[in-house]
């Protein structure tokens, strides 16, 4: 129900209240977190002595230490509520008059939060505020925090006693990780199994400056075992670590971290859900054993202020959820020194089920069968999106920015499917172009056309697409569903698609028109071979031919050099006077013989050259083509007929042209020409 009618509301930021005190609303009864409170509003009420301060919160990085000397400046403050983690605080004034003062003056006003940054406030009067107060907590079993365990200069000399500017390849193993530096002393802590290696220990051993502490806090009983093994961690302000069980197998039971630099909150969760935030203040030793070790997560939360108490200041202990003792603390540069002693023995603790030396080790199953593996897509993909659409499609809301730049990086009025669209985040970000999404959930494609997107149901192996029809397609975190044999299968046909796109085969036609067209392109290829065999051998008759003629000139430039007597033959000129000698010509009885034989000429020397026919290339070039046209015409004559065969018009067939001949009955030509006349009425 809307405020005005007494409706309760859960408000949870500041524009919500920022929203609530600038409309002219009269009653509210709100409910805040636990926070209960009856909210008037100015000036129906004015004799009230508590107001609500919007944007003026532990959530937003205003602490109390900086609101109350301002809220101070209008009157005595009987008492100022700021619940952990939220952007609004409560304030109760000795009398109605300071209130109403505090309210004219700070509504509205800037002030500088802890970072410096400028916030506004907002008040508002109310007649009620009470908070639900959480029982008493105490330490996880086994946890004990030790103030001041050494002093302020033992402290500066154990920070300078680690060297982060030596080289990283040093025996003391230095690594730099997400959000924070480490150093290994004995043993090397290997984070990608979270062990050690117990064969393997560091040169050197730890620091000798740990030496004296460790004997101390011996001898004092604060530990029972001397450890072996050190890591230093060095944690920027904002920093921290993810919660985590040391490895039950990898150390003893005690497990030691002294805390220098700069105070920190420390959570520890229980697997039932219960969280103790623990302070850790400065120079002080925190040592876990038992429940606390090896049941119980730590971890340090991210974040540039710890809300404690305002009491306490940086003592050790739980931070409770006094609203009116909570205030905020700045985190500085932390290191922290944990200690531990390596396990040579299995682990035989008392919580087998967190225990790695207790838990029997199953080996990962895997699918037996295709059936079995799309079984199991059906069961934890197919039915799970069904079942929780509603709130997946309300975590997915914003696109990743890759996709968007690709998506507005198209042309305008491209054509692009999104398989895999989920609740269709992507299908409205660039509106130029045409989208059409599609997913295997009912429920998720609903979501869609809720949205006014285009969007269909089906499986992203089968989409109903025919290939090239899009200009582009996305398919964004859904391959991975895919099982076993699925993912075997899809890639299989994606390989047969892409080889037939290759061979230019990824169009749509008719079987018989293909059958043709693939037997055409067997042909050219037998062509094509042919060809190219034929080329191959006029190459190498070629290169003989070359050869045969440089081996010849060779020899002949040998035989012209040579000192041997030199014999020229010509062919003789036939004599027109047989009778009449020649005066050069000697007698003898070799030129006698020579006279009795007949001259013999090779056959391509008595060929008549005049008569052979000659082609040139034109010509050559208008014969293929004229082939290429007869063999065109074969090809369209013989898919007519088989289109023919298909026709059902009869009108077209045997030459028809579609159309019933004028010789047809006179009333079917005298409907077409009243229909032609009648006027379109719409």
């Amino acid at each position: 129900m809307p405020w005005a009618e007494g409706g309760t509301k859960s408000l949870s930021h500041p524009g919500c209240l920022e929203m609530l005190f600038k409309n002219n609303l009269i009653l509210s009864y709100l409910k805040i977190n636990g926070l209960i409170l009856i909210a008037h509003f100015f000036p129906f009420f004015v004799f009230l002595k508590s107001l609500v301060v919007a944007n003026g919160g532990l959530g937003n990085g205003v602490s109390r230490n900086q609101l109350l000397p301002v809220l101070e400046k209008y009157g005595l403050v009987d008492a100022l509520l700021m619940p952990p983690h939220k952007p609004y605080s409560f304030v109760r004034y000795r009398t109605a008059e300071e209130a109403k003062k505090a309210y004219v003056t700070l509504n509205g006003k800037e002030i500088v939060d802890d970072l410096g940054q400028k916030i506004l406030l907002y008040l508002n009067f109310v007649e009620k505020a009470q908070w639900k107060e959480l029982g008493l907590q105490a330490l996880p079993p086994g946890l004990m925090v030790v103030e001041e365990i050494i002093s302020s200069e033992d402290e500066k000399m154990l920070l300078e006693s680690i060297n982060w500017t030596e080289d990283i390849d040093n025996q003391n193993v230095q690594k730099y990780l997400k959000h924070r530096r480490v150093k290994h002393f004995g043993y090397e802590f290997h984070y990608e199994n979270n062990n050690v290696d117990k064969d393997m220990p560091l040169p050197g051993g730890l620091p000798g400056i740990c030496d004296s502490f460790l004997e101390k806090w011996l001898k004092e009983g604060f530990i029972k075992h001397k450890p072996d093994q050190l890591t230093v961690n060095q944690y920027e302000p904002g920093h921290g670590i993810p919660a985590h069980i040391d490895t039950h197998s990898a150390f003893e039971d005690e497990i030691v971290s002294l805390s220098l630099g700069s105070e920190i909150v420390m959570d520890f969760k229980h697997p039932d859900g219960v969280t103790v935030p623990v302070m850790l203040p400065r120079r002080s030793l925190l040592v876990m054993t038992g429940e606390s070790r090896y049941l119980w997560t730590h971890g340090i939360t991210p974040r540039k202020f710890d809300t404690v108490q305002a009491s306490k200041g940086l003592q050790s202990g739980i931070i409770t959820s006094d609203v009116g003792d909570l205030t905020l603390s700045k985190r500085g540069m932390r290191t922290s020194f944990t200690f531990r002693k390596v396990r040579q023995t299995p682990c035989n603790c008392s919580y087998p089920l967190v225990c790695d030396s207790q838990m029997k080790e199953t080996p990962p199953s895997f699918p037996e069968s295709a059936r079995e593996a799309s079984q199991l897509e059906q069961d934890y993909v197919h039915r799970v999106y069904e079942e929780i659409a509603e709130h997946f499609s309300s975590t997915r809301h914003t696109p990743w920015p890759r996709v968007v730049e690709f998506l507005k990086s198209l042309p305008c009025g491209s054509l692009v499917a999104d398989v895999g669209c989920g609740n269709g985040k992507y299908l409205g970000v660039n509106k130029e172009l045409y989208m059409i999404g599609c997913d295997r959930s009912q429920k998720l494609v609903d979501i869609c056309r809720e949205r006014c997107f285009q969007a269909l149901v089906c499986d992203a192996l089968a989409v109903p697409l025919c290939s090239g029809s899009c200009d582009a397609c996305i398919s964004i975190a859904v391959i991975h569903h895919f099982s076993t044999a699925a993912k075997a299968n899809f890639e299989k046909e994606e390989r047969r698609r892409e080889l037939k796109r290759l061979r230019g085969e990824d169009t749509w036609m008719l079987p018989d028109v293909n059958e043709r067209i693939e037997q055409f392109s067997q042909e050219h290829s037998v062509k094509k071979k042919k060809k190219k065999d034929k080329h191959s051998k006029k190459v190498k008759k070629e290169k003989k031919k070359k050869s045969k003629k440089q081996k010849y000139e060779k020899s002949n430039e040998s035989t012209d050099s040579s000192s041997s007597s030199e014999d020229e033959w010509v062919e003789a000129v036939p004599s027109q006077t047989p009778g009449r000698e020649k005066a050069w010509k000697v007698k003898d009885e070799n030129s006698e013989r020579e006279d009795n034989q007949v001259i013999q000429r090779d056959e391509w020397m008595t060929v008549d050259f005049m008569s052979v026919k000659t082609v040139s290339l034109s010509s050559l070039k208008a014969d293929k083509e004229t082939m290429r046209k007869i063999e065109q015409e074969k090809t369209q004559a013989l898919e007519q007929s088989i289109l023919l065969e298909r026709e059902l018009n009869p009108y077209w067939k045997d030459g028809g042209t579609g159309l019933p001949s004028e010789d047809c009955n006179v009333s079917s030509v005298s409907k077409e020409v009243v229909l032609r006349m009648i006027p379109a009425t719409s």
